[in-house]
């Protein structure tokens, strides 16, 4: 799996080049406005939010000692807390939304790296590509949402913090790669297909969110940028999982 982490990531490099050489940045201009307003809403909303999270759980603390030490940590943890959450959000909703503009692009990546123009995979409308991005970062928001809050409780025991910090890093990059690579397997596969196709490729996910995670620390530039690059990396290396399948043509 390592090997398909690292894969997922180098696909990056080309990502820019093959954006410009196939003339698709104007295809992802919605796609980055809905990205900047999602996230200047959600962010603005997790700002304002994280002293009353830390405010709440610090009340769990009954004794008179040690209360102003647990408050401290209450109030950090409350505010990971929603900057976590808010990042869950955040890819979730601009995946779902974008999922009408992302695919046409995945296609036309995928067109031009098997040589293969004829349409012989599964045809969707505007409705059904939208409706599919909702249904599948619905399901992926639920299921990361199963997954963080647990590993969240961890930060509060030494020691273990330091590996749950990893493992939700994991399930962050995971979930987003998820999305990223459904672009083009809408095209192919039906929902429950796709995930199963996603589960045994995870690596390549992993690898793709963990960039685009990345993305998302960097200010404006980031969020603006980070869907465009993600979705040309994630399609390059799933058409080329589709074509070892012997789904697709080689080019």
């Amino acid at each position: 799996m390592i090997k398909n982490i690292i894969s997922g990531i180098k696909a990056y490099f080309g990502a820019f080049g093959l954006i410009s050489k196939l003339k698709l940045w104007k295809y992802f201009i919605i796609p980055m406005i809905i990205s900047f307003i999602t996230a200047i809403a959600i962010f603005t909303s997790a700002y304002g939010l994280s002293d009353n999270v830390g405010a709440f759980i610090s009340k769990i603390w009954f004794w008179d000692w040690g209360k102003e030490t647990f408050t401290t940590i209450s109030t950090f943890i409350g505010g990971l807390f929603i900057i976590v959450i808010g990042l869950v959000l955040f890819k979730h909703i601009i995946m779902a939304l974008s999922a009408p503009f992302m695919s046409p692009v995945s296609e036309k990546i995928e067109a031009h790296l098997t040589g293969n123009t004829q349409h012989t995979h599964r045809n969707t409308s505007f409705i059904q590509q939208l409706w599919r991005g909702i249904r599948i970062n619905g399901r992926n928001l639920l299921m990361e949402l199963l997954l963080t809050i647990p590993i969240l409780l961890l930060k509060f025991i030494p020691v273990v913090n330091i590996f749950s910090t990893i493992l939700l890093f994991l399930v962050q990059a995971y979930y987003a790669g998820f999305g990223n690579m459904d672009y083009t397997l809408e095209r192919h596969f039906k929902y429950q297909e796709s995930t199963s196709f996603v589960r045994k490729h995870r690596g390549l996910a992993i690898g793709n969110g963990i960039v685009f995670i990345l993305f998302l620390l960097v200010p404006v530039i980031g969020v603006i940028f980070v869907l465009p690059l993600s979705v040309t990396a994630a399609t390059i290396k799933t058409v080329e999982a589709l074509q070892t399948k012997s789904n697709l043509p080689n080019a």
